[in-house]
């Protein structure tokens, strides 16, 4: 190959090159020349040297020739040296050329050696730059059957991330452009693939989390219901520890709320896939798509919770749904406290302001439809366990629970309808006999329960109440009645309900109660002793009205010293206090018209009579047989001051009587004879009257008003009609101290009617008898004057 190369001549005409300057210069210093000689050899251009070298020495020459001439002699002995040096020159180029050969030989096979050498170095180096490509497509083919791999596990997160290492690590390495095009090609429709599978697996998720809502809506309601009852007992214990002067239970009070994480411990639902896809499409780079795909499913799901089947009766189907609604948001609130800004806050209020308005709306039907109170308060206590169930994750429940404060008139015109029902049945039913206990256990649950107890000093049994079944019936009515407003009105809007619940209870005892007994009491069928009972029944009602509202502040949390003052009674005992009345009223009624039949004082008395009265009429003995019965039966069963009332109303009633008799039209005469008579009469009723009020101690209570007092006007006429000289009635003296009672016109109209027969006391007697003519003339100057004063 060495061969091959043209050799180059330099050639100069006119002087030397710069190489034998050069070269001169080197020689001329002495300097050694075999590098250069080595080099030129080294290079294969051994000739050029030469001639330099040729060159050099024929300088030389000529210098030495002028040296010569100038020292010849001395260029003798230099051209001898010279010679010799020529010699030695001669066998050095001998040696060089020896050496040149040699080698050449050895050179030659040497460069075919590098030539190969060369060839191997370049056939290595594509060999390494094939093995560098192929590995890079090797792994990028290894990432790739990895991908599928992981997609054909459902490991789509590894998938994305080993096809973000081939896109951005690998691909543009990939030597081979068909592989590196369906690499490219391919990445696409993986994604796509990927995503499609996300999207699916992400919807069953949708699926089974609409499902399970109802669960663990149920599940999140129960433990409010158990933290609720937990708190009721709490209470309850407390209440009683307090009422017996214990101090207290000396342990915190329950909270209801129930703290997250053991919410969170409890509601375990997996939000995996949720998250998975929501992750998977933040790496595709579509986290919003995902977001915006989601919030819109997800407010579907929620608008067909929403929806009510109107086959089905609401009271059935009220749990599955509100705890639908509760899940839902358990479910909602989840996601967002734990997915990061997967979902805004508004998108969940917007979410629940649509939920709250369709529950407002539905319940405000369904309460309006519903006709059992029982009904409306199983879904109100429902609703606002819903209600502090919500609240714990931060919803806002108040529109609910106005919708609740809104049916509570709804529910307690129900439930009074329940309980006036109840009333009617129990009064209706009830025998008017006093209540008879025969054990301790039924004195409790019928006396003591209500406070219907007239000593505090236990009984002996058999026990005979002074009220009939009917009261400690109704007591049980009112006060299921108070628990069921205070169920209702419980964890509602307002947290301090009594006045709301006193106003109730004074309804239904108004309302209810009262008319319920005023209109036994105006049945005009009541008898004596049935008007008695109502009125004995009427005054422990009054009492246990205080009962009632002890019960109601306790249910209510009040304190009882609270509710014990004067003041803070029941505008409803005032008003059992007037139909009490009422009842005394009827009962007057009865026992003055049963009276009236047995006096009927125009048929039994013989006005006119000519013969002179040895007694009392055969009647006054039935109407004393009667009055004692009504008193003893009224001593018996009702209080002192109502057996007062009693026996004042029926000797008043006697007396007016007697008084209206000698007014009444049919009675257009009457003689002495019938005046005696209606004293032996008077007489024994003022006797029985004395008696009576004597035996049954009224005389500690009412001394100054005796029984007797109240028949002084019948009393008064009599003494009148009787006296010797009636006349006197007109002196204001007189008149004052013995008629005092008497009215003028009553005065005279009777007087007009005491007349005598021809062959009466003041007719064909009067001339035997002085006496009898001095009054009859008495009598006619009172009737005189009478008229005068009239």
């Amino acid at each position: 190959m060495m061969e091959a190369k043209p050799k180059r001549r330099i050639v100069t005409e006119n002087g030397d090159t710069g190489e034998d300057l050069v070269l001169a210069t080197l020689i001329g210093n002495g300097d050694d020349v075999g590098p250069l000689v080595r080099h030129a050899f080294e290079m294969g251009r051994p000739e050029p040297l030469v001639h330099q070298l040729k060159n050099v020495a024929k300088k030389k020459e000529a210098e030495i020739e002028d040296l010569c001439k100038t020292h010849y002699e001395e260029f003798i002995v230099a051209v001898d040296e010279l010679r010799g040096v020529l010699v030695d020159a001669e066998e050095l180029k001998s040696d060089l050329a020896s050496d040149n050969f040699r080698l050449q030989e050895v050179g030659s096979a040497l460069l075919v050696k590098l030539e190969e050498l060369l060839e191997s170095y370049a056939i290595k180096k594509n060999v390494t730059e094939a093995i560098k490509m192929s590995k890079i497509c090797v792994q990028a083919l290894e990432l790739c059957v990895k991908c599928n791999s992981f997609i054909s596990e459902g490991q789509f997160y590894h998938a994305l991330k080993t096809m973000d290492l081939i896109e951005k690590s690998y691909l543009k390495l990939i030597p081979l452009k068909v592989l590196k095009l369906v690499i490219e090609r391919r990445i696409p429709v993986i994604k796509s693939h990927i995503e499609k599978k996300v999207c699916s697996q992400f919807n069953e998720w949708l699926v089974h989390i609409r499902t399970s809502s109802k669960n663990i809506g149920q599940t999140a309601i129960g433990l409010t219901a158990s933290a609720r009852q937990r708190e009721g007992e709490m209470l309850e214990r407390q209440r009683r520890a307090e009422e017996q002067n214990t101090g207290g239970l000396g342990e915190s009070a329950y909270t209801l709320d129930v703290e997250d994480s053991e919410q969170d411990s409890v509601l375990k639902f997996d939000l995996t896939p949720l998250y998975r896809a929501y992750h998977i499409h933040t790496i595709l780079g579509v986290p919003e798509r995902f977001r915006d795909y989601y919030y819109e499913n997800r407010l579907l799901q929620l608008k067909s919770d929403l929806q009510i089947s109107y086959a089905q009766p609401f009271v059935e189907s009220y749990q599955t749904f509100l705890a639908q609604i509760a899940g839902y948001f358990i479910v909602e609130d989840r996601v967002i406290r734990t997915a990061g800004d997967f979902l805004l806050a508004d998108q969940v209020e917007t979410m629940w302001e649509t939920a709250i308005s369709k529950i407002v709306a539905i319940l405000e039907n369904q309460f309006a439809r519903m006709d059992s109170p029982t009904h409306l308060l199983l879904v109100k206590d429902y609703v606002t366990l819903l209600g502090t169930t919500l609240r714990q994750y931060g919803y806002e429940v108040g529109p609910v629970l106005d919708a609740l404060d809104k049916s509570r008139d709804k529910y307690h015109e129900l439930l009074l309808e329940e309980c006036r029902r109840q009333i009617v049945t129990a009064i209706t039913e009830d025998t008017y006999q006093q209540m008879v206990i025969k054990k301790e256990a039924d004195y409790e649950n019928n006396v003591l329960s209500f406070n219907l107890q007239t000593s505090d000093i236990m009984p002996a049994f058999t026990y005979i109440a002074p009220f009939s079944s009917m009261v400690p019936d109704v007591c049980r009515i009112i006060r299921s009645y108070i628990k069921g407003s205070v169920d209702y009105l419980s964890y509602g809007v307002n947290t301090s309900f009594f006045s709301v619940l006193r106003k109730y209870l004074d309804k239904i005892l108004i309302d209810v109660l009262n008319e319920v007994i005023l209109e036994t009491i105006n049945n005009n069928s009541i008898g004596v002793s049935q008007a008695m009972q109502i009125a004995a029944n009427i005054s422990f009602l009054e009492k246990a009205s205080d009962y009632f509202l002890r019960h109601a502040a306790q249910l209510c949390g009040i304190p009882s010293r609270s509710v014990e003052r004067p003041q803070a009674s029941l505008a409803a005992k005032v008003v059992l206090k007037t139909s009490r009345d009422e009842a005394y009223l009827a009962l007057l009624n009865v026992v003055n018209t049963k009276l009236d039949e047995f006096m009927k004082l125009t048929e039994n008395v013989n006005w006119i009579t000519e013969e002179m009265p040895q007694g009392p009429h055969e009647y006054i003995n039935e109407v004393v047989i009667y009055l004692e019965t009504v008193m003893s039966t009224a001593q018996q069963i009702l209080p002192m001051d109502a057996l007062y009332k009693v026996g004042v109303g029926a000797v008043e009633h006697i007396s007016n009587s007697i008084v209206s008799t000698f007014l009444s039209d049919s009675i257009k005469r009457f003689n002495a004879n019938a005046v005696s008579a209606i004293n032996h009469d008077l007489r024994v009723i003022e006797n029985f009257a004395d008696e009576r009020y004597h035996s049954s101690g009224l005389n500690e209570i009412y001394k100054e008003g005796s029984f007797r007092s109240y028949l002084v006007e019948a009393r008064q006429l009599i003494n009148l009609l009787s006296s010797s000289q009636p006349e006197n009635f007109m002196n204001p003296v007189i008149r004052e101290r013995n008629y005092n009672t008497l009215d003028y016109k009553k005065v005279a109209t009777i007087c007009d009617k005491f007349k005598d027969s021809p062959d009466g006391i003041f007719g064909s007697l009067a001339n035997r008898n002085t006496k009898l003519t001095a009054k009859k003339k008495s009598m006619d100057m009172l009737k005189k004057r009478l008229k005068e004063f009239n």
